[in-house]
């Protein structure tokens, strides 16, 4: 058993090296032809950025980093040279001019995008030419050695059950060494994804003709980040099937998020853009889906017909009614845990590192502090935004509209959500965004707290206080507390995982959906009160 899981762990990293070494492989040579097609599509009007790219890039032979530290050298050159021609006719005040020249400068947001669509026409070599085989080197060795070392750790235990066996004495899941590896290693692919595109598109190669097959175009990093996201998901979902098969609630929310993440994040947005239509994802509800209300995504959705004006209907129905009625039904668990890509990547991905959660209150203090302020920043973003929007202004109350989005997307949507968000599992748990900066979660967990059926109903007389519970809690809940006083748990942040009652030896936590009556504050000490006890004991007598 020790050897085949010697054998996958060998496979599997062979497989990542492939992948990580892929990004040093091939060349890239811009033609003349390619370059000329390039400026005319992007409608570029200055003649010095054609002639610093025709001189520094044209028909040289670059390796990945060498050819987009070119192309980026042009494009700052560019800028420099007018940011100072700016800077004269601004001091001459001459208006006229000075405005003429800020159509020969380039955005600097353009800088990625630019130079990721100039290696993706110059790229050439092994790994372009044999997408196929690099799949396999990549994706197929990285599967099949995962799951190699999944199953006998988990099949050939003996009967089904949690087992916490050294879980603590493990490098991988104590924030030893091998921790901490992983968390460089997520961190700088996420940081090379989201601000350093051109330097890995060598990975686009690969998935390239899966990406014609699904939506009839080239792949991007983003088309590269929703299909390791899939494939991710469901490699580690195998590890929760077999981990958690003595229940029957993880294995059917296992699915759920399978199933939502494959089909409604990656499918059918890849499916409607193939067809001519916005890539929407269905079940993605604001705030989460932050940039909804923004200018572009208006104007592409008005533009877009019928098909567009039912998305923009359907969010706003989405955000305003079903997720409060769903959460007043179901808790925040029906989103959270059973539909949400970034709770499912947790759920499976993460579910190693669920021990690390933070039970302190100092952390939940923070949490509540921080978490409400970004869904507060997000609804400020999107009032400015909506009302620049309509009116034509550029600012709301001196809050600039195109301000406020950028700092709203660099901090939360790409270093929170991203960088922070998954990369920290290992350290911090695999619920750091959900926790401490979803928007949605926050929103989520106001209905939750205050006005829903939902709760986890706990038997204080059976509670042996191993602290199972607590340990596996991904929100940071002392739920041993609870379940020590007999309390039911009430909590904004629950995500209703059921985890907690799924390694619970004696039964003493169940999910439930009941009559608000049943609701018992979390913060009243029932046992301790016999007024208290005395009316939960008539209140479930009632239920009965």
């Amino acid at each position: 058993m020790k050897t085949i899981k010697t054998i996958g762990l060998i496979i599997f990293l062979t497989g990542m090296a492939i992948w990580t070494g892929s990004l040093f492989m091939g060349e890239f040579k811009l033609t003349q032809e390619q370059l000329d097609s390039f400026i005319e599509n992007k409608g570029i009007k200055s003649e010095l950025l054609a002639e610093k790219l025709q001189k520094d890039v044209v028909g040289n032979a670059y390796g990945t980093f060498e050819f987009s530290g070119a192309v980026r050298g042009a494009l700052e050159a560019n800028n420099e040279y007018y940011d100072a021609q700016i800077a004269k006719y601004d001091a001459a005040k001459e208006w006229d001019k000075k405005g003429e020249q800020y159509q020969y400068r380039i955005n600097d947001k353009d800088f990625q995008s630019f130079t990721f669509t100039l290696a993706k026409k110059a790229g050439s070599g092994f790994v372009k030419e044999n997408a196929g085989l690099m799949w396999f080197l990549t994706f197929g060795l990285g599967i099949f050695g995962a799951l190699m070392f999944i199953f006998p750790n988990l099949v050939l235990l003996g009967k089904p059950g949690i087992k916490n066996d050294h879980i603590y004495h493990n490098s991988a899941t104590n924030r030893g060494w091998i921790a901490w590896v992983v968390l460089i290693y997520l961190v700088l692919f996420y940081l090379a994804l989201y601000f350093y595109s051109d330097y890995v598109v060598n990975w686009t190669f690969i998935l390239d003709p899966i990406s014609n097959a699904l939506n009839g175009g080239d792949a991007s990093q983003w088309f590269v980040y929703g299909f390791m996201y899939c494939v991710i998901m469901v490699t580690m979902a195998v590890r929760m099937y077999i981990k958690y098969r003595h229940n029957k609630y993880q294995i059917v929310r296992t699915t759920s998020v399978l199933f939502f993440q494959i089909v409604f994040a990656f499918l059918i947005p890849e499916i409607m853009a193939s067809l001519g239509k916005p890539g929407y994802d269905f079940k993605n509800a604001f705030p989460l889906d932050y940039d909804f209300f923004f200018e572009w995504n208006l104007q592409s959705l008005t533009e877009s017909g019928s098909i567009g004006i039912f998305i923009l209907v359907w969010g706003i129905v989405l955000t305003l009614v079903i997720v409060p009625v769903m959460v007043y039904f179901f808790g925040k668990r029906w989103y959270c845990s059973w539909v949400c890509g970034c709770g499912g990547l947790a759920e499976t991905l993460g579910d190693p590192y669920r021990q690390h959660s933070n039970k302190t209150m100092k952390a939940w203090k923070l949490e509540r502090w921080l978490i409400h302020s970004v869904l507060v920043f997000s609804l400020v973003m999107t009032l400015v935004t909506l009302y620049c929007y309509f009116t034509g202004a550029e600012s709301l109350l001196g809050i600039n509209t195109q301000w406020i989005k950028d700092t709203y997307s660099f901090l939360i949507g790409a270093w929170f959500a991203g960088v922070i968000g998954t990369g920290f599992y290992p350290i911090f748990g695999n619920r750091v965004w959900c926790r401490f900066g979803c928007p949605l979660a926050a929103y989520l967990g106001f209905v939750q707290r205050f006005k829903s059926r939902f709760r986890i109903t706990t038997n204080g007389g059976q509670c042996i206080s191993c602290g199972n519970c607590s340990t596996y809690c991904e929100q940071g809940i002392d739920v041993r507390a609870y379940a020590q006083k007999g309390e039911n748990i009430v909590r904004s942040s629950c995500v209703g995982c059921g985890i907690c009652s799924a390694v619970c030896p004696r039964g003493v936590l169940k999910l439930e959906n009941g009559p608000e009556a049943g609701r018992i504050n979390p913060t009243q000490v029932l046992l301790g009160n016999d007024v208290d006890l005395m009316d939960y004991v008539n209140n479930e007598q009632d239920m009965a």
